[in-house]
């Protein structure tokens, strides 16, 4: 597989750059730029320090990290979040405190994963009707 260069600027350069964890990974971990302390129930915009430059074609996705999420309730609102090829700013999350007590989210904390992704484009194509499937319409726990 030949890999995808994504161009990253470090908007900070005391942070890492977005790196994979261990072999195998599929999201890079990236940082907070700032400390904050989230009350329970309190979200916030968190600012990463770094902007990319995706190819054409390509989407980044910012997922939770799932041990902030299991160990205290540390998730994201708008999850996951969407960059588009086009964008150039800087990279932020919405992070959410679940959890029951307060957390504070040091600088340098890794707070999410980036995951890069190839898009097909899409043709829309308005349809009377459409084929059947095996679900049909069934939806919202239909299956059990």
């Amino acid at each position: 597989m030949v890999p995808v260069k994504v161009l990253i600027q470090r908007l900070d350069s005391d942070l890492p750059l977005p790196a994979y964890e261990l072999p195998g990974d599929a999201g890079l971990d990236i940082h907070s730029r700032i400390t904050l302390e989230l009350t329970a129930g309190e979200r916030a915009l968190i600012p990463t320090g770094i902007a990319l430059a995706l190819p054409a074609g390509y989407v980044a996705l910012i997922h939770p990290r799932s041990g902030l999420a299991a160990k205290h309730g540390f998730t994201l609102v708008n999850s996951p979040g969407t960059i588009d090829s086009g964008y150039r700013g800087e990279i932020s999350v919405i992070g959410l405190n679940t959890g029951a007590d307060s957390l504070t989210i040091e600088r340098g904390d890794r707070i999410a994963q980036l995951l890069v992704m190839e898009l097909p484009r899409i043709h829309i194509e308005e349809v009377h009707s459409l084929p059947g499937s095996v679900r049909s319409a069934g939806g919202f726990g239909s299956t059990g």
